[in-house]
């Protein structure tokens, strides 16, 4: 069984080498994990939120759930385009990836929202590189990149809007774990 993180493939679309459709196939399967991580992450979100506003963010991240869903088909169909075999089972995914898992549990909406922000901090920015890694090679990829990011802004922007304080800071700002970004953002809510 080969990987496909390294393989070359016997073919690809037209009007790019193999080699570098290896090398694009390489950054859309890290996005192919990334993503398929965070479609978990907001669905274990999604069940164990609680407390105040419970209601507004479980609803506001099934359209999140469903949109990201989207994107990991979207991208796995992409490298089965550019001929190689995308990747999508749970070891694979634990054993590449280059993130922490998530740590909270049951807790309230604004611990969540606090974490979420830095798990979208960390997908944003490596979609951003990809979207760099791949600009030369395979502008199709970077598209359909591009769409993406645009996207998962937008939904750090709803998760952003819940902690935002009325001078526009963000009550996580400075954290650099989940934790820390959960507990900030707890803090904030309770002053």
């Amino acid at each position: 069984m080969g990987n496909s993180s390294d393989n070359t493939p016997a073919y690809t679309v037209p009007g790019l080498k193999t080699d570098d459709a290896a090398q694009v196939a390489k950054a859309l399967q890290q996005r192919l994990h990334a993503l398929n991580d965070l479609h978990l992450t907001l669905k274990h979100v999604h069940w164990n939120v609680v407390g105040p506003h419970f209601i507004a963010v479980h609803e506001m991240l099934d359209p999140q759930v469903a949109a990201v869903r989207a994107m990991v088909d979207e991208i796995a169909e992409r490298i089965a385009t550019l001929g190689c075999s995308p990747v999508g089972t749970p070891g694979r995914l634990v054993a590449e990836r280059s993130w922490n898992d998530y740590e909270l549990g049951r807790a309230d909406t604004m611990a969540h929202l606090g974490a979420l922000d830095i798990v979208y901090d960390g997908v944003c920015a490596d979609h951003r590189a990809a979207v760099n890694g791949v600009t030369e090679a395979d502008p199709a990829s970077q598209d359909m990149l591009i769409g993406q990011l645009r996207q998962l802004e937008q939904f750090q922007w709803f998760v952003r809007a819940h902690l935002e304080q009325s001078g526009g800071s963000l009550s996580t700002a400075g954290a650099d774990s989940l934790a820390d970004a959960a507990k900030q953002a707890q803090n904030s809510a309770r002053s």
